[in-house]
């Protein structure tokens, strides 16, 4: 698929890797949609796409609401039609242990990304199917497919994400239509720092990777919705790591755990007590 003329709707556009790839796609000729709850964000990002002589238009709203959602899709809908592209980037959410994780905020960690992939892509999806055109792609962690300790919640996001995906998959077969997973390893952006304390508990094998940039991820995106590729994962010993996995996963596991966070230990009372008496 060529971008030229196409409308490409990108989810947690305001920085990162949705703001990259909301660029580089209006500099291929497509015209952008910028959805996020950041409006000056989008704004700004808008302005700087239209003075480079791209296409953009902003559409702020908060994803995790599922009636500003339908709201926003129908005014997506009625102004500028349906997308030929839907990029599910947007994403949310703190890396913590159970205990440490408020229900309420694990319900919010599932809004977005899952729940708000779901619904932006429902909206949208029986046009796409009426015309037969289309590609989905859903933005996701390798904790999808190897959770890291100390980040349930968030693990279990990604997860439900990756599900959608292969399930959307699935159901899309014998249409015309493309879905894409694209997963990627740790990529420089604001969200550390939004998130602070997230960072410490990468587990150490990831410095076997180098720090992607936004621009390569939307270089990557972009790409596999050209080439109609099912899955991309970057940068390349990640893929390697993901394929190891699969064939032996319980060296890789044990990895993961040996270099990730770990719970700290506690003394129990009566040892404590001990050592005390002992003093």
């Amino acid at each position: 698929m060529s971008f030229e003329g196409k409308v490409v709707l990108v989810t947690g556009a305001s920085t990162g890797i949705g703001a990259a790839t909301a660029r580089l796609a209006a500099a291929r000729g497509a015209h952008v949609l910028l959805v996020s709850r950041d409006r000056a964000a989008l704004e700004g990002l808008a302005s700087g796409i239209r003075s480079a002589g791209g296409l953009a238009t902003p559409y702020p709203a908060d994803l995790s609401s599922l009636e500003t959602v339908a709201a926003t899709c129908a005014a997506i809908q009625r102004e500028v039609g349906t997308p030929d592209v839907l990029v599910n980037n947007a994403g949310a959410g703190r890396w913590l242990a159970v205990d440490e994780t408020d229900p309420a905020e694990a319900v919010q960690m599932m809004a977005v990304p899952y729940f708000a992939a779901f619904a932006v892509t429902r909206a949208f999806l029986p046009a796409m199917l009426e015309r037969d055109r289309g590609h989905v792609v859903n933005v996701t962690s390798p904790a999808s497919f190897l959770p890291f300790s100390g980040a349930a919640a968030y693990d279990a996001a990604r997860f439900a994400l990756r599900g959608f995906d292969g399930a959307l998959r699935a159901e899309l077969g014998g249409t015309s239509l493309g879905v894409t997973l694209l997963v990627a390893g740790k990529v420089s952006s604001a969200y550390w720092e939004h998130n602070p304390g997230s960072e410490g508990r990468v587990p150490g094998i990831a410095r076997l990777y180098r720090t992607l940039t936004p621009e390569e991820v939307g270089e990557a995106l972009l790409d596999a919705v050209e080439r109609r590729r099912r899955r991309v994962v970057i940068p390349f010993p990640l893929a390697l790591t993901l394929a190891l996995h699969q064939h032996f996963p319980g060296p890789v596991e044990w990895l993961i755990h040996r270099t990730g966070w770990r719970r700290p230990r506690r003394r129990s009372a009566e040892g404590a007590g001990a050592l005390e008496r002992r003093a």
